[in-house]
């Protein structure tokens, strides 16, 4: 049967082809992008600072144990902050028996250079020796890792707290990361929350039990880490990167599936429907449908592999491009190990054959499902009306998307109203695929007293073909929706979410001046600044998450911490209802998305995590629109002093006339590496940093718009280059090569308008449900040529694969064509 598969296949290379070209694409996507989620799911960090320890005690995650349709389930979630246990911890370990050495991790975050500090007593556990020089034994004294570039004996400033301060080197060590230790006491007091520690390394005697040691973490609260999980310990850029290629590719990898599912099953189903006179032709000469289903499923199966060949080191090559770029954008450490696909290029192969060769077992049921004598009858008409459970099947689905639509228009959250609204796109066109045979047939009798006005005897011949053709056209119409649809939504989400945080950033800053610095500014810096000449207000600002609970689950939201003194002088987050003057330690702000997606209202009690685990309950006294601009949550600085990171400022924004420019400069001067900026400028910034951030958003969007519109121009021009015989038959009875090309474009005008006015519709409902679910407005921005660029693009990629083939078809003599094969 493959061998009889191939013979066939040769006889039909223009389909082939193009059902070739689908497969391969598709490999070589899902090949790049299951190898980007292979290796964040392979990586392993190996530990650095704890790789002498037997066992180190910290807290990382947050769990939550939640009953969903009567059965338990417990969501775990990475604290954004890194979590931290009590430093009182250590002794009760150190009583342990068989603990033959203990330490606390004080974790002094470090702005500039990027690093971080610890104790001295923490370097025994790295393992490592010292290369040159001495232990730290004065507090002005640090040993510092080598990649930092320094020598004993030099002296370097280290921001800490957005203080910066001078130690004398030394010595240096190669420890594997950006590390400083200082003595002891020295990094007990730059700590950024006194009396807790970021982690405790212990180390057994040999062949002694930990099972001490695990209760006693467990009875606080904190979790063990044993063998190569020590390394999960040890927050590193490398973990941020393990993160973003699981969370990415996760994300985009279920919709690019379903694309891929789009794209082959319609090219290999066009492909079937287009062989009817032949597969008829094999049924009338005794054919049995189990041997024509094989022969099928073979033919597929068999483009498949071969696509998988050509697709599967492509898609490599695709990976290590995009990791490449990752890298050189700042996404992911150079040092990042990339998979070999060792189980992304089989999943990939394996997904790309199942898919085909469902999509030639569904494609030939039509065919291997009539009697003999009547298979070379079948070819003849174009069945008129397609099943009833397609159409049954089509209103049910289009019923799911409109509940899907009113779900997403109502939901608040980011996560519900992404989710919705990519789930309502998909499920509109699925709709749109089942019923594609009855809206040409209904979109053709409406076209039929318009065409023949237009292009006379070449619109009635389309209004004729349309009319007879409207279940052969099905494939077509769904792929053109597919690209308008593609195209006119998620690649505009980007811009939306881009435009919206900017504009509400914009709008809600009333302060004059910015003040910044690379290591951050020092808790009292807003203090400070509020005391100088001609300063009406300063708010400090400090950006971090936290921990809500989530359809059951938990999931991080953005957040700000705010020195609340004159706030209302200096932001404007557009509160809707309460008082943001009410905030202080004790209280939150929410966005009014937030506040809907969490069911909290001013005056109700909010139960929620700070950034490194701490649950909190906080009396909501506000709620504002500008929560893209601004964080979803607003906490006073007092309600996370000491549960984050670093102690510092992301940002003061200053309230203030131009008479205040020179205390402020001032101010700044003796604050190295502070700069002042103009809202104006903020402003700038903030879009190019959101702009950077969104770079790999864009990049796996234009995949699937790219993918999307692959599909619809290889599916126009199977179409098109099916039409060989009936082209010569037109010619033979009279019709001009002129009045033919007519009816062509007279018939894409009518399937495009078609095309164009539901996938036009289908994107602008799916759009507007995302940006009303972000920011509360129906009404989402597009470019001004936006629109243009779609349906400009959507329009010439029609007419190109059309009329090309046509044109093609048409310089042959119709003699030529008449008897050829379909």
């Amino acid at each position: 049967m493959i061998g009889l598969a191939a013979r066939l296949l040769r006889h039909r290379a223009g389909p082939a082809a193009a059902t070739l070209l689908a497969l391969i694409a598709g490999v070589l996507i899902l090949v790049a992008m299951g190898t980007l989620v292979e290796s964040g799911l392979r990586f392993r960090t190996e530990p650095r600072l704890w790789a002498a320890a037997d066992v180190v005690v910290a807290n990382r995650t947050v769990s939550h144990t939640f009953k969903e349709f009567g059965d338990t389930t417990t969501s775990t979630v990475t604290l954004p902050e890194g979590g931290t246990v009590d430093a009182a911890l250590v002794e009760q370990i150190r009583q342990a028996p068989g603990v033959a050495a203990v330490t606390g991790d004080e974790g002094v975050l470090i702005g500039s250079p990027a690093a971080v500090g610890h104790g001295w007593d923490t370097y025994a556990f790295t393992g490592r020796p010292i290369a040159a020089g001495a232990a730290p034994r004065a507090d002005d004294e640090v040993l510092v890792d080598t990649r930092l570039g320094v020598a004993t004996g030099d002296r370097i400033d280290l921001v800490v707290g957005g203080v910066r301060r001078s130690y004398l080197v030394s010595g240096t060590a190669e420890t594997g990361s950006a590390a400083v230790f200082f003595t002891d006491a020295q990094a007990a007091r730059l700590s950024a929350h006194p009396g807790r520690v970021d982690a405790i390394g212990v180390r057994m005697v040999p062949g002694a039990d930990l099972g001490p040691v695990r209760e006693i973490a467990s009875a606080a609260g904190a979790t063990t880490y044993g063998g190569k999980d020590r390394g999960n310990v040890e927050q590193s850029e490398d973990q941020a990167a393990q993160t973003l290629l699981i969370e990415a590719g996760s994300a985009f990898g279920g919709y690019v599936v379903l694309l891929i599912v789009f794209v082959v099953a319609g090219t290999i189903g066009l492909s079937v429907r287009h062989r009817r006179r032949d597969l008829a032709l094999l049924r009338a000469v005794a054919a049995t449908p189990g041997q024509v289903r094989r022969m099928l499923v073979a033919e597929a199966a068999l483009l498949a592999l071969i696509g998988s060949a050509i697709g599967g080191p492509a898609g490599l090559l695709a990976a290590r491009w995009v990791h490449g770029e990752l890298v050189g954008r700042g996404f992911v450490p150079a040092g990042f190990p990339m998979a070999d696909g060792l189980f992304a290029v089989p999943a990939a192969v394996g997904t790309a054959v199942l898919v085909a060769v469902l999509a030639a077992v569904v494609a030939a049921r039509r065919v291997t499902g009539i009697k003999p004598v009547e298979a070379l009858g079948e070819i003849a008409v174009e069945p008129r009306r397609s099943g009833r459970v397609r159409l049954t099947a089509g209103v049910l689905t289009l019923a799911a998307a409109g509940t899907s639509g009113v779900f997403t228009l109502g939901a608040a959250g980011s996560t519900g109203a992404l989710a919705g609204a990519v789930g309502m796109l998909y499920l509109f066109v699925i709709a749109v695929a089942l019923l594609a045979p009855r809206i040409n047939a209904y979109a053709a009798r409406l076209l039929t007293p318009l065409l023949p006005r237009v292009w006379r005897v070449s619109g009635y011949l389309a209004a004729a073909n349309l009319r007879a053709n409207a279940q052969g056209m099905a494939t077509v119409l769904t792929a053109l929706v597919l690209s308008v649809g593609f195209g006119g939504s998620v690649w505009f989400l980007q811009t939306n979410l881009e435009r919206q945080t900017t504009t509400q950033s914009s709008a809600g800053t009333l302060a004059q001046r910015v003040l910044v610095a690379p290591g951050g500014l020092p808790a009292d810096a807003a203090r400070e600044i509020r005391e100088l000449a001609g300063v009406r207000a300063a708010t400090g600002v400090h950006r971090t998450q936290v921990l809500v609970g989530a359809l059951g689950g938990i999931e991080p939201v953005s957040a700000q911490s705010v020195d609340t003194a004159g706030i209302t002088s200096t932001m404007d987050l557009a509160v809707r209802e309460g008082n943001l003057a009410d905030l202080r330690a004790g209280t939150v702000a929410l966005s009014a998305m937030q506040a809907s997606s969490s069911g909290w209202d001013v005056g109700d009690q909010a139960e929620l995590w700070l950034g490194d685990g701490t649950p909190v309950t906080l009396d909501v006294i506000a709620i504002y629109g500008r929560g893209l601009g601004f964080g979803d949550v607003t906490l006073a600085a007092e309600t996370v002093a000491g549960h984050t990171a670093g102690n510092t400022d992301d940002e003061v924004l200053v309230s203030a006339g131009p008479e205040a420019d020179t205390a402020l400069a001032t101010w700044s001067a003796g604050q190295p590496g502070t700069q002042v900026l103009d809202a104006a400028t903020r402003t700038r910034l903030i879009s190019t940093d959101l702009a950077i951030g969104a770079w790999l958003n864009r990049l796996l969007i234009g995949v699937m718009v790219g993918y999307a519109a692959l599909a619809a121009a290889t599916t126009m021009v199977m179409a098109a280059l099916a039409r060989r015989r009936e082209l010569a038959l037109l010619q033979l009875v009279g019709v001009t090569r002129r009045q033919i090309r007519g009816m062509v474009q007279a018939e894409q005008a009518g399937l495009l308008g078609t095309a164009v006015l539901i996938g036009a519709t289908i994107a602008a409902l799916t759009l507007s449900a995302i940006v009303n679910g972000l920011t509360g407005s129906p009404i989402p921005y597009v470019p001004p040529l936006g629109w243009v660029a779609v349906l400009g693009g959507t329009t010439l990629l029609a007419l190109a694969t059309t009329v090309w083939p046509v044109r093609r078809l048409l310089g042959a003599p119709p003699i030529d064509n008449i008897g050829v094969k379909e």
